[in-house]
């Protein structure tokens, strides 16, 4: 009896959309409308906080994005970034990494 009822289940999970959950409405609730090409630069700069001061020094020392992203704090720290801001960095790489984030992108101002 059991066995038949997983194997029912089963099968509705299979045969409903893959993008959904059985059961819970697919929505977002944070829209992002901009699409925004991220560097280094605009990284740093969604996470603010005085991160984005430091633009020059990583974008001289990693020169690409993905690079950044698998950064180490031991080569943050010989970059001469305070510990507050090399946790800022990696959290949020991580973050970005796994999907969870994506910086904001400004919209025009007219």
């Amino acid at each position: 009896m059991a066995l038949r009822q997983i194997l029912s289940f089963n099968k509705r999970l299979l045969s409903s959309p893959s993008n959904s959950v059985a059961g819970f409405a697919s929505f977002s609730s944070k829209s992002n409308p901009y699409i925004v090409k991220v560097g280094i630069p605009e990284f740093l700069n969604g996470i603010g906080k005085g991160v984005e001061q430091h633009t020059e020094k990583l974008e001289s020392e990693f020169g690409d994005f993905q690079k950044l992203l698998v950064a180490r704090t031991l080569k943050l720290k010989r970059l001469g970034l305070k510990c507050q801001e090399r946790k800022l960095i990696l959290k949020y790489a991580h973050k970005y990494r796994l999907g969870l984030w994506r910086p904001r992108a400004e919209p025009l101002k007219s």
